[in-house]
């Protein structure tokens, strides 16, 4: 079975608004899960993997289309 994977878009949302929103996701799963996330500040790219570095998750993936940064994190146990 694949992780579940949690869809949230923090389009138009500055720093450090994709971060907090992307947190409470987090917050809210288990273990595993996987939230893919669309932003459209660039600051995200360096953002997001520092506050999974920092908390203990994990970036899968992260790609920009056009305009838009697309990033894949997944929940590891315990934020460890």
């Amino acid at each position: 079975m694949s992780p579940e994977t949690v869809v949230v878009d923090a389009r138009r949302l500055l720093c450090p608004m994709p971060v907090i929103r992307l947190q409470d996701c987090i917050n809210r799963l288990t273990a595993g899960a996987r939230v893919e996330i669309t932003c459209t500040d660039p600051g995200v790219m360096n953002d997001i993997p520092t506050w999974c570095r920092i908390n203990g998750h994990r970036v899968i993936s992260s790609q920009q289309q056009g305009h838009e940064f697309i990033m894949l994190v997944e929940k590891c146990l315990d934020g460890a």
